[in-house]
């Protein structure tokens, strides 16, 4: 049987975005045990939320969360068992919210073990009676890449919006309807950290969503074809350096410097949405092959194995580009191991234009297609 993407998956054809939500405080377990403990609270506070609308109780003046566990525990709904494992995460997320201590792995695990009880009962009680739960399960540490706090928060704070409105529609629409949205810019679909859409970027109604892991990104005035003078011009006015200190309005960001219009801001938007598109690739890349090292050039890369590295910058290797191996030899560019990965810098020299760089990349790639060795012959070394 093939293992579930995250273990509350089970939880999606009751209510997808309970699930979204524990997967998000599974992916913090071990990154920021004080943020799995904060939000745990929130989330075991909303199922409180979504019983007593079930219950058909009056929730006006139970304004928190302790208020909702003591009027489903005065009124028989609860067992001690799960009473207790409420007060567990409701003390301990309290804890998180407001103590500056460090907060330990264990201490994050022992309130998944207590949603887990919370979540269960739950099912069992008010979910279809077909619903089979599976066994606990503890998440592992093992996780290859792991997701940055902040942008934990961020889909945290997305996901919590989407169950506050969905829990206000009342219990009629539970499980069915809205509850197959999701919330903007998170993806029902586990995703690679990084790619959590953190803003969004607008010219004249088009729209851009910057993921997370391009949030502080350098603009290379030279991954922009046309626009590359444009960045520069900014870049001297301190402005469009990075990505975060674009306006989310694109529109009228010439006025930062002389001699620039309307049409240079419509070019510029138009170029980085390609651009953003070729570093999710990018980043999709790397995440999948870990320890690798890549060239890219424009859209293109190329895999740089050990026998490519060494490939000495000469006329003998390479031709048709001499002005560019002279100038990398004098900054002691000697082997193609020591060339930068973003290979469109390389225009920075003096008399090299992006049709040099492409000649240097097309041979590049040459070279690597010809040390490739036959998968039979691999075999036997």
């Amino acid at each position: 049987m093939e293992k579930s993407s995250y273990f509350y998956q089970f939880l999606e054809p009751m209510s997808k975005e309970l699930a979204l939500v524990a997967r998000e405080l599974e992916n913090s377990i071990f990154t920021s045990p004080r943020t799995m403990l904060t939000h745990a609270r929130i989330f075991v506070e909303t199922i409180l939320k979504q019983v007593i609308q079930e219950e058909k109780l009056l929730d006006a003046h139970w304004s928190n969360i302790k208020d909702r566990i003591d009027l489903l525990n005065v009124n028989g709904y609860i067992k001690p068992e799960i009473r207790d494992a409420l007060h567990h995460v409701r003390l301990i997320g309290n804890l998180a919210a407001h103590d500056t201590r460090t907060f330990r792995f264990s201490e994050a695990l022992l309130s998944w073990e207590s949603i887990y009880k919370i979540v269960k009962w739950y099912i069992e009680v008010y979910g279809p009676l077909d619903f089979m739960v599976p066994s606990y399960q503890d998440p592992s540490p093992l996780v290859k890449q792991s997701f940055d706090i902040l942008e934990i928060q961020e889909r945290l704070k997305s996901l919590e919006k989407l169950l506050t409105t969905s829990t206000e529609k009342g219990e009629d629409n539970q499980g069915e309807g809205d509850s197959g949205k999701s919330p903007e810019g998170i993806s029902p679909k586990p995703e690679q950290p990084g790619f959590t859409p953190i803003r969004t970027l607008v010219y004249k109604g088009k729209k851009i969503e910057v993921p997370y892991f391009l949030r502080d990104a350098f603009l290379l005035p030279q991954r922009f074809a046309i626009s590359e003078t444009f960045l520069i011009r900014l870049g001297a006015e301190q402005q469009a350096r990075i990505i975060s200190e674009l306006p989310n309005n694109l529109e009228g960001l010439h006025k930062h410097i002389k001699r620039y219009n309307e049409k240079n801001d419509e070019t510029f938007f138009q170029e980085l949405t390609v651009f953003i598109e070729e570093e999710k690739i990018r980043r999709q890349l790397s995440l999948e092959r870990p320890g690798e090292l890549f060239y890219f050039y424009k859209a293109d890369y190329i895999v740089v194995t050990e026998e490519l590295s060494q490939i000495s910058l000469n006329a003998d290797e390479f031709t048709g580009i001499p002005s560019l191996l002279r100038q990398l030899n004098e900054d002691q560019i000697d082997t193609v191991g020591q060339l930068p990965k973003e290979l469109v810098i390389l225009a920075k020299y003096s008399n090299v234009g992006i049709g040099t760089v492409q000649k240097l990349f097309d041979q590049l790639k040459e070279k690597q297609r010809g040390s490739l060795v036959p998968e039979h012959i691999l075999s036997h070394m």
